[in-house]
């Protein structure tokens, strides 16, 4: 492993979910990072998406960082083989330590802590406190109806449409990292 020059922060699920497309999609980006150079910064679980994405970017010799609170660590949730594991106080500190560590925000299938984060990397965005391209990986059709609510609250006038576009959506793995790789993050 080595220190990577450009990083991308991932949210995602601390769950599998029910297809096993979720965690394939999630294993062939962390491959795709570390032979691209790119490292990863995430919430530092081993279990579900989080796990097989860390794990897979580690199988492929990537840098792997987590960030993870204190209580989750308390509970043996933390992945143990990263290049590095950060322990913060909360899940705000958290939220800002992989942010601030990465080029690039993408989002996963995951649940109610994915969306909140994803949430907030977009709001901080639209308010310009970032500049950071954020991206989502729509795998099997996960994200349909956040993209809907998306366009919805455009045309009931209470997102810009320029705001709406600040998430990317991919729903290909390969897509998704050339973009990454041949513009915006390195």
């Amino acid at each position: 492993m080595h220190a990577s020059r450009s990083r991308v922060c991932v949210y995602c699920g601390s769950r599998s979910g029910a297809q096993p497309i979720y965690e394939e999609a999630a294993r062939a980006l962390g491959c795709g990072l570390a032979n691209h150079g790119i490292g990863l910064v995430y919430g530092g679980g081993a279990t579900g998406i989080m796990g097989a994405l860390a794990d897979a970017t580690l199988a492929a010799g990537g840098e792997v960082i987590g960030v993870i609170p204190r209580a989750l660590l308390a509970r043996e949730l933390a992945h143990k083989r990263l290049s590095e594991l950060i322990v913060v106080d909360d899940m705000a500190q958290r939220k800002a330590q992989m942010a601030t560590r990465a080029q690039a925000l993408i989002g996963l299938p995951g649940g109610l802590g994915t969306l909140e984060e994803l949430s907030e990397a977009l709001s901080w965005a639209q308010l310009n406190l970032h500049h950071k391209p954020i991206y989502l990986l729509n795998t099997n059709g996960y994200f349909d109806a956040l993209i809907s609510f998306l366009q919805q609250a455009v045309t009931a006038d209470f997102l810009q449409p320029e705001h709406q576009a600040l998430l990317r959506v991919f729903t290909e793995v390969d897509s998704l990292l050339t973009t990454i790789y041949e513009g915006d993050i390195i």
